[in-house]
C-alpha cells in the first residue's frame, strides 16, 4: 500500500508532502524513517544520502517532475522538480539511472528555494492533526 511522507526543511520552513508507491523498495526505504540529511543539487534536482544500500528492479534514464527516485550509485533519495545539467529536449535527466519509488504531492516549485547545505527532514507522514473538525 502506498505510504504518505513528509520531507521538511526547517532552516527555510518548507514541507512538502509525499506519497511514495507500492514497491518493495519504497516499504525499505519507509521503514528506515526517519532519515535527516544535508541536501545537495544539481539543476532542479534536490539529492540526499539514506542510510539505504539497495539494488533497483526498474532503472530508468528519465523521469518527470514531482518524481523521488532511488539513485543506487550514492543511495540517495532525489526530488526531480525540472532540468538537470544533463537534461535535453525538455526531458528530465538524472546522473545516472534511478529507479522511481514516489510522488511529490505538493508544489514542488518551492523547492528552488533549498540550497545545497541545507538540512532536510524525511518522516512518516503524521497522521494526528489532519482530521481537524
Amino acid at each position: 500500500m502506498p505510504e504518505k511522507i513528509e520531507f521538511s526543511f526547517p532552516e527555510r520552513g518548507i514541507t512538502i508532502e509525499a506519497e511514495l508507491s507500492d514497491s518493495s523498495l519504497a516499504e525499505e526505504i519507509f521503514r528506515i524513517l526517519p532519515v535527516e540529511a544535508r541536501v545537495s543539487r544539481w539543476g532542479k534536482e534536490i539529492y540526499f544520502a539514506i542510510p539505504l544500500k539497495a539494488p533497483i528492479v526498474s532503472p530508468q534514464e528519465v523521469v518527470e517532475e514531482g518524481d523521488i527516485a532511488y539513485w543506487p550509485d550514492g543511495a540517495c533519495l532525489c526530488l526531480f522538480f525540472g532540468p538537470t545539467p544533463v537534461s535535453k529536449n525538455g526531458e528530465i535527466r538524472p546522473a545516472s539511472v534511478v529507479e522511481v519509488v514516489g510522488k511529490i504531492l505538493s508544489p514542488w516549485a518551492i523547492l528552488d528555494e533549498i540550497p545545497s547545505g541545507d538540512i532536510v527532514k524525511i518522516t512518516q507522514f503524521d497522521r494526528k492533526g489532519v482530521d481537524k473538525g
